[in-house]
């Protein structure tokens, strides 16, 4: 009993789950729950957004199946616990640099894209994203060209 109180107390302390590999403010894990986020806000579970969303994981972070697979599902839990996307966004903008910021609006784009279809509310998600993360108006479009010409 003790010790369970005080993993509670260090947990509340620390702000992170011991449990965990990944703490609250890992920018892969902020990042991820994005990606997640943006794959399932139409309302479906496109097995096209699913597949490139574990393809981005594996290649952007540089994991094997089963690492992308572990971050993906914290992403997912910590997604389903978030209230807005400004707990994310404000770690990325924190944690990366001008550079790194564009490339998760790109990443985003890409799952947009990854079903064929652009949905209003992926559209609207991207825009909100790009904003809280600075990056402008003008960079979001030309990253959104540059994926939609990258797939066809």
């Amino acid at each position: 009993m003790f010790a369970s109180l005080k993993k509670f107390i260090s947990e509340i302390v620390s702000g992170a789950d011991a449990d965990v590999g990944y703490r609250p403010d890992d920018e892969r894990l902020a990042a991820v729950a994005l990606l997640v986020h943006m794959a399932r806000i139409d309302g479906v579970a496109d097995p096209a957004e699913e597949e490139r969303l574990r393809a981005i994981v594996r290649d952007r972070f540089e994991l094997d199946a089963e690492a992308a697979a572990a971050l993906i599902s914290e992403a997912e839990v910590r997604d389903a616990e978030a209230v807005d996307l400004y707990r994310f966004t404000s770690v990325l903008k924190d944690r990366l640099d001008a550079a790194g910021r564009a490339r998760v609006v790109e990443m985003l784009w890409q799952i947009v894209y990854a079903d064929g279809e652009v949905h209003e509310f992926e559209d609207n998600m991207v825009w909100r994203v790009a904003e809280l993360l600075g990056v402008s108006s003008r960079e979001r479009v030309l990253l959104r060209k540059k994926v939609e010409e990258g797939r066809a």
